[in-house]
């Protein structure tokens, strides 16, 4: 329910998992905008058992680290929430968090802490998914991220974060939906920027009209950008025909590591990681702290396009990599046959549930182990990498508390030692954490054949 408690004043003293300021006054209050440290009125909106939601009113004494946000949205759309904060403190404060989760969730704490991993700031996100709704008050169609308090589509005009071109063309984007017959049946726009091209993939609840199809036609040429439309599931995705383009629309969306020249090919809709360059430091991580060898065995579970494996094979005998996505399967293959890495295989298999004996990705000796798995973590499969007995095992989550969770298992139900763990700052100006942990063996061990 609604409160109408007039403005207190508190000191703020943490701020929570979603990036909110955490008041204690009587039941602990979360205040969006507020920060550590500082002094602020603020004004209870929400009752909730535990804890209340409130309202900033005054920062009366603000934070060392406070900023001034550099998108005008900020505290409205819900794409960011720490844009207030310095880069600086944001990742420490990512930094506090993997440490308190790891300890109070998995009860474990690495031998050493890894310095954070961390790229740019803006226009570093090149896979997006932005909301579009026709608002009829307003006789136009707003385009953006979900509004932080609320389940609205934001109205922006550009975005600070998405990489160019893709974050000035939401104004355009907006405008074009407006002038469509369909303007009330396109709910969401994939975006994926590509070392080529920009994709943007127009979820489509009724087809376009000939007319449809002339504008969008034109916003493609005009902006240099490639359309796709979506009128079902994914496998409905295709490119719009642009009868001037037939080259470019021939040539697959790729992009490149550093280092090593590989090219990896993605589809429109297809995973892969959302800051390039965040992503190429982490993969030299990787590289760095599994420490293959020319006779190493990999095994990459959750392994997508291969964006780890192809890397990582250069370095080792063999890859292995395993993924329950079959699409992914056969982008890998397919991007390992394009670079020429004749060591690595890939086979799909469900990850949510423990693998079933004799397995193919099973069956081979493994001296390495790489997991990249989705928020629900890798509980599933752990027992069964812990037969492997593998030298190293490197495990990369977007989510401290599974992490956390598999670590513990691992560790105290398995016998790893947790060597080293750290923060990635693959989202900036969010609340998200990502990390890395390597565990090794407690002893030397001959893998199960």
């Amino acid at each position: 329910m609604s409160g109408a408690t007039a403005g207190e004043t508190a000191r703020v003293a943490d701020l929570t998992q979603a990036g909110e300021g955490v008041v204690h006054a009587g039941k602990t209050v979360f205040v969006a905008g507020a920060l550590p440290g500082e002094l602020v009125r603020f004004r209870r909106t929400r009752r909730h058992r535990q804890h209340d939601d409130g309202e900033l009113l005054e920062v009366l004494e603000p934070a060392a680290d406070r900023v001034m946000p550099r998108c005008p949205h900020f505290g409205v759309c819900g794409g960011c929430v720490l844009q207030h904060l310095s880069p600086a403190a944001q990742l420490a404060a990512k930094d506090a968090e993997l440490r308190a989760t790891l300890m109070r969730v998995g009860r474990v704490t690495p031998a050493r802490w890894l310095e954070p991993i961390a790229g740019p700031y803006w226009g570093y996100r090149r896979r997006a998914r932005l909301g579009a709704k026709f608002v009829r008050r307003k006789e136009r169609v707003v385009v953006g991220f979900r509004e932080r308090a609320a389940p609205y589509v934001a109205q922006l005009a550009s975005c600070e974060v998405l990489a160019p071109p893709a974050g000035a063309l939401i104004a355009p984007l907006a405008a074009l939906l407006t002038e469509l017959t369909i303007r009330e049946h396109v709910p969401q726009i994939e975006v994926a920027v590509a070392d080529n091209a920009t994709a943007l993939v127009l979820r489509v609840l009724q087809p376009p009209s000939a007319e449809d199809e002339q504008r969008l036609a034109a916003f493609a040429r005009a902006h240099g950008v490639r359309l796709y439309l979506q009128p079902g599931g994914l496998g409905s995705v295709h490119e719009l025909a642009l009868s001037s383009q037939p080259a470019v629309r021939e040539q697959p969306l790729h992009y490149r590591l550093p280092g090593g020249g590989l090219e990896l090919q993605f589809g429109p809709t297809d995973f892969i990681q959302v800051n390039g360059a965040v992503n190429a430091l982490l993969i030299q991580r990787a590289a760095e702290l599994l420490e293959l060898t020319g006779d190493a065995t990999l095994l990459d579970l959750y392994c997508g396009l291969g964006n780890f494996s192809l890397p990582l094979a250069r370095s080792a005998a063999r890859v292995i990599g395993v993924e329950g996505d079959a699409a992914l399967v056969e982008g890998a293959r397919g991007n390992a046959r394009r670079n020429g890495l004749t060591n690595a295989e890939f086979h799909v298999a469900d990850l949510a549930a423990a693998p079933e004996p004799g397995s193919p990705w099973m069956r081979h000796p493994c001296t390495h182990v790489l997991l990249d798995p989705p928020r629900t973590g890798a509980r599933a499969v752990l027992a069964a990498l812990a037969r492997l007995a593998p030298r190293r095992l490197l495990y990369i989550s977007c989510h401290p508390g599974t992490l956390a969770r598999d670590l513990g298992l691992l560790v105290h139900e398995h016998g790893f030692i947790l060597a080293a763990a750290g923060v990635v700052d693959m989202f900036p100006h969010t609340a998200h954490v990502e990390s890395v942990a390597l565990l090794t063996s407690a002893a030397p061990a001959s893998p199960r054949v």
